[in-house]
């Protein structure tokens, strides 16, 4: 009998799972051609990345309600003491050289890029867990969370590029902040069982502490380059776009 590793279950959802962190660096794309970043964008970017972050996250309360309500609940919380612990541990240290890393200026790229690759971690096992009900149900959800990362490649860009990194640069760290959905896939699908019990906390964790960087740093940040009123409009013209477009690949 030829053994073919293509054909493999396991193999299978790795290769699709490792498809949806690849389409992470899509999101950078943009950035590839706007040369000019002024300050009221600069502005603006923060406004956006936080719309599409807020929306993310609620989805991701939602999916966690879904399996488990007060478990995603203690994920939130436990999530925010992390990011809050982590964030004074960074700015404790003057060593943390976030330049060497991603290129930019700021610590807080480094926690942001952190916090989205923890979303991904929950990503990851939900594409595992849907693979082990059938294999036509973890593609369908494969290609939608595929589909669901450019936008999020988008607010990772947003974020690091108009301070300082390059957009090449921006689409590896995007990819970078997606590695553990293929990473996680395997033993999801393995043990589908002993994770589908603790989704709910990680779907959790990665809300709480992406609203926690929302309000904390980004739209502050974006406050100091634009004005309130709108920072307000594209706040919520983000949170809307992101909206429809997870309603559109929910048919």
């Amino acid at each position: 009998m030829e053994f073919d590793l293509l054909n493999e279950p396991v193999m299978q959802v790795f290769l699709y799972a490792a498809l949806t962190a690849v389409t992470t660096g899509l999101g950078a794309i943009p950035f590839f051609f706007i040369k000019d970043i002024s300050p009221s964008l600069l502005g603006k970017s923060n406004a956006a990345a936080s719309g599409l972050m807020l929306a993310a996250s609620f989805s991701l309360i939602w999916e966690g309600y879904n399996v488990g309500e007060w478990m995603t609940i203690s994920g939130m919380l436990t999530g925010v003491v992390l990011v809050v612990l982590a964030n004074r541990w960074m700015e404790g240290r003057s060593d943390v050289k976030v330049t060497d890393l991603v290129g930019g200026k700021r610590k807080q790229m480094l926690m942001f890029l952190g916090i989205m690759t923890v979303h991904s971690f929950a990503e990851g096992v939900s594409v595992g867990v849907s693979f082990a009900n059938t294999m036509e149900f973890g593609i369908f959800i494969a290609i939608a969370i595929a589909v669901h990362n450019i936008p999020e490649g988008l607010a990772i860009s947003l974020v690091m590029v108009p301070q300082g990194t390059s957009p090449l640069k921006a689409v590896w760290w995007s990819i970078f902040s997606s590695l553990p959905q293929p990473l996680m896939a395997i033993p999801a699908f393995l043990f589908v069982e002993v994770f589908k019990q603790y989704l709910p906390f990680g779907l959790g964790l990665a809300a709480g502490a992406m609203i926690w960087m929302v309000f904390a740093d980004l739209i502050p940040q974006a406050l100091e380059k634009c004005e309130p009123k709108k920072i307000g409009l594209w706040v919520t013209l983000a949170i809307l776009a992101m909206s429809a477009f997870q309603i559109l690949i929910s048919y």
